[in-house]
């Protein structure tokens, strides 16, 4: 199934609730709680035209802000990874319980011997979410590798599969294992193999220089403002990181949902194998045995999705946040799919998520 365009009511939406949804964004804009976003929403296969609120501030001046405006998903980003990683294990190259280090032998010490691959797409690996050195790396405008020689000196936080703890250091080592295992750069296999295949022409790991005039700046927060590695800096646009290096835009990302959606097909072309795409939106974290309780009662994790999205979606739902003021998120059972990106990290964008899950009759 591709995703058509249709109103509201066709893709069994209220249309006065979705009113309700856009009403709220351009309130928010206008008393400048955001700065500009953009919203698209399907169901069953129907895109609802997606519309953007507030301004964009560009390089170039400040203009409306379009449905098809390109934002930094900062780690949205994760799930694309993460994808990457497991159509390795259907073609055969990796497994999930492969040890990290049986890949990359640097990785070795100090008990990272005992992560698989399976830790760092669940979150419960032991590596820190950022390195302690993160800010001195962004300061020396350093390249990618020395991020993951950083990550492969760390100290673990705790013994891996024993708890849940968010890390973006583990997706980088994902990121790393898909490089030198296919022996391409992560940003050339997702464009060749997913970004491409998909049809999501206005995505990339990396801002691409066609794809400069279309960015939507992010609003700096205080701590980043004056610095050369901020969001917007060439430094941080180009390094692509596989955490949170990724732009796209609201429609290319419903689309890599509705791929899920269909069992990891999208438009007569199977991406993902039934089982693999299942996989990933399932909770995985339930069924590690060592995990502590509190852990498993607290999160849920599929592989590199994050199981429930908002308030009101059931529990077979999945999606992701990132800092720079994104959400995604998908439901199986109401065949609902949506993206909310706006420039204001820190945007309460669960109410939006809630009053779109409201909209579905």
């Amino acid at each position: 199934m591709k995703l058509q365009p249709g109103t509201p009511r066709e893709a069994g939406l209220d249309p006065s609730r979705l009113d309700r949804v856009y009403e709220m964004l351009e309130t928010w804009a206008r008393e400048e709680k955001i700065q500009g976003g953009s919203l698209a929403v399907t169901r069953n296969g129907v895109l609802v035209e997606p519309r953007g609120f507030g301004v964009r501030k560009r390089s170039e001046g400040t203009d409306s802000m379009p449905g098809d405006a390109i934002f930094l998903v900062a780690s949205v980003t994760k799930p694309l990874t993460a994808t990457a990683v497991m159509l390795l294990v259907e073609r055969g190259l990796v497994c999930l319980d492969d040890s990290v280090a049986a890949i990359l032998p640097e990785f070795a010490g100090e008990g990272r011997d005992e992560i698989r691959v399976r830790h760092l797409l669940t979150h419960t690996s032991g590596l820190p979410d950022m390195l302690p050195e993160n800010l001195d790396l962004r300061r020396r405008h350093a390249p990618l590798d020395e991020f993951i020689k950083g990550i492969c000196r760390c100290k673990l936080l705790f013994e891996p599969g024993t708890r849940i703890s968010y890390q973006s250091m583990g997706t980088a080592m994902l990121g790393e294992i898909v490089a030198r295992v296919t022996g391409r750069p992560l940003r050339s296999f997702l464009e060749e193999e997913i970004f491409f295949s998909l049809g999501m022409e206005s995505t990339a790991l990396g801002i691409r220089e066609e794809l400069r005039e279309r960015v939507a700046l992010v609003e700096i927060p205080a701590e980043q403002r004056g610095t050369d590695w901020h969001w917007n800096t060439g430094y941080w646009q180009n390094l692509g990181v596989p955490w949170g290096g990724m732009f796209s835009t609201v429609e290319d990302l419903v689309v890599l949902l509705q791929m899920f959606l269909n069992g990891g097909e999208y438009g007569g072309s199977q991406l993902l194998g039934l089982q693999t795409a299942q996989a990933m939106v399932t909770a995985q974290t339930s069924r590690m045995p060592r995990l502590q309780e509190e852990s498993r009662r607290e999160q849920a994790w599929g592989l590199g999705w994050k199981m429930g999205w908002c308030d009101l979606s059931t529990e077979d739902s999945f999606g992701h946040g990132g800092a720079t003021g994104t959400l995604v998120g998908a439901d199986p059972r109401t065949g609902l799919a949506c993206a909310i990106f706006t420039t204001r990290p820190g945007a309460p964008l669960r109410y939006v998520a809630n009053m779109v899950n409201g909209a579905v009759v």
